[in-house]
């Protein structure tokens, strides 16, 4: 197993600091924003200099109903080639639900959503991982998510249905100590309890971030200093084995360099501390919860169970109805789901409305600036009616379109700078019939693209180049 030491989650916005930061043994990229054929200064720099980069990606949904989209392994495994990495990671979760499976719209939460502790929800995501296994060129580690909401029902513990992952399919893990912290205020989840039940020698490395607590649910925003019962539970399962790597992430909100270099101090310190000794290589098999032999370690997939059940079409159904019911809750008004927490679905709703506008104000900046100080409740508003089906990119151009349909924004010049940058990115078009191509040939769109047109150069929303929101 890759020894990586700690490291911290390169981002853009923070990638000078990172270069500068001492004792950086690696880093972690989100696989989706990196382009194998361009990659960032930053990171070939840092590779340069022998520092390990890592891609982890987002959107796989691997425990999803669907089997993993073909495209999207292809696009994983180019960038850890592209990145020369030792393993990539991704979420034990689902982010999209809905179509053939269920007879239903195809819809996005555009976040990360926990799949239900069931027999069946674990035989769909084994299959899934076996088959991003086989795709990849390196190890597979898959990471445990933080949750707002319970699934009624479930069958096993957190501990337990990672437990059976890791023996079915020797996927490895990476184990985040805040989700399991935010697991603990959220759903009432003891994190020594989960650790207790871990193969910890499948552990291929650990996440460490900070979050905050609003009318007793606790947010994971990566925005925020990482707390001491975050570090607390790191401590315990630094106590129980030494972790191959300890990452900060670090989303939003980004503090000056010495605040990060000392949360990475209060990190190896943490670590330290414990001082569990290294695994011996041929190290005694940990028990498993049940009493039976935990997975051998190292990267390489154990044979599949012959024991474990088996993902059928049935199965993949049974788990795609589940997870349309839930997410068109979440997405599209539609009535809970039976055994759901009501209360606790409308604090997620609420979560992925606000998490929508803050991705899409970063994918499309130019809306922001265009629309002013009613971006974000325009957004929200046009959110709890129109669910995200497209990836946030056509999201963007979606609530625009949305937006000049409806006449707005209500100042003429904002509304022809929003009408000249929805054209710009919506590409070359044969005109369809659709309400805002109607509208578009009209004299009065005409007459508020020609004055958007006279807007000054290098206005974001007339002379960027429009791949940069498309």
């Amino acid at each position: 197993m890759a020894q990586l030491g700690t490291g911290i989650g390169w981002r853009p916005e923070i990638a000078d600091a990172v270069e500068r930061m001492p004792g950086i043994d690696w880093v972690e990229a989100v696989a989706e924003n990196v382009c194998p054929g361009h990659l960032p200064d930053s990171l070939l720099r840092l590779r340069e200099r022998g520092v390990t980069v890592v891609p982890h990606g987002v959107s796989l949904g691997l425990g999803g109903a669907e089997r993993p989209d073909e495209a999207r392994l292809t696009a994983l495994a180019e960038r850890a080639e592209a990145l020369g990495s030792p393993l990539v990671t991704e979420h034990i979760a689902f982010v999209r639900a809905g179509g053939a499976l269920t007879a239903s719209p195809h819809l996005e939460a555009g976040h990360l959503l926990p799949v239900p502790r069931t027999r069946d929800a674990l035989a769909v995501l084994c299959e899934n991982v076996r088959i991003a296994q086989d795709a990849l060129p390196v190890p597979l580690a898959v990471e445990n998510i933080a949750a707002l909401i319970s699934w009624p029902g479930e069958e096993m513990t957190e501990g337990q249905f990672l437990y059976e992952l890791v023996e079915r399919t020797g996927v490895r893990l990476l184990i985040d100590v805040a989700n399991l912290h935010t697991n603990h205020v959220n759903r009432g989840e003891d994190p020594a309890r989960a650790l207790d039940e871990l193969p910890v020698e499948a552990i291929a490395y650990v996440h460490v971030a900070g979050g905050f607590e609003r009318d007793g649910v606790w947010h994971d925003s990566h925005a925020h200093p990482v707390p001491r019962p975050v570090l607390d539970i790191l401590a315990d399962l630094a106590a129980r084995t030494r972790p191959p790597g300890v990452l900060l992430e670090r989303d939003e909100n980004f503090p000056e360099a010495g605040d990060l270099e000392r949360e990475l101090a209060a990190i190896r310190e943490t670590v330290a501390m414990a001082s569990a000794p290294p695994p011996a290589k041929d190290s005694a098999a940990v028990p498993a919860p049940d009493g039976a032999p935990a997975p051998a370690a190292g990267p390489t997939p154990t044979a599949p169970d012959p024991a474990a059940t088996p993902a059928t079409p049935a199965t993949r159904q049974r788990v795609a109805l589940a997870q349309a019911a839930l997410l068109s809750a979440l997405v599209a008004g539609t009535p809970a789901p039976e055994g759901f927490d009501g209360a606790r679905l409308r604090v997620q709703s609420r979560a992925l409305g606000a998490k929508r506008a803050d991705v899409v104000a970063k994918v499309a900046p130019e809306l922001p600036w265009i629309i002013g100080d009613t971006y974000r409740a325009d957004f929200l508003g046009y959110a709890r009616t129109r669910p995200m089906t497209g990836g946030y990119r056509q999201d963007a151009l979606d609530f625009a379109e949305h937006l000049l349909l409806a006449g707005r924004p209500d100042d003429a010049a904002a509304r022809g700078e929003l009408t000249a940058w929805w054209l710009e990115r919506s590409g070359p078009k044969p005109l369809d019939g659709r309400p805002l191509t109607r509208w578009l040939r009209t004299r009065a769109a005409g007459i508020a693209l020609r004055k958007a047109r006279r807007r000054a150069p290098g206005h974001p929303g007339v002379d960027a180049d429009p791949a940069s929101a498309t």
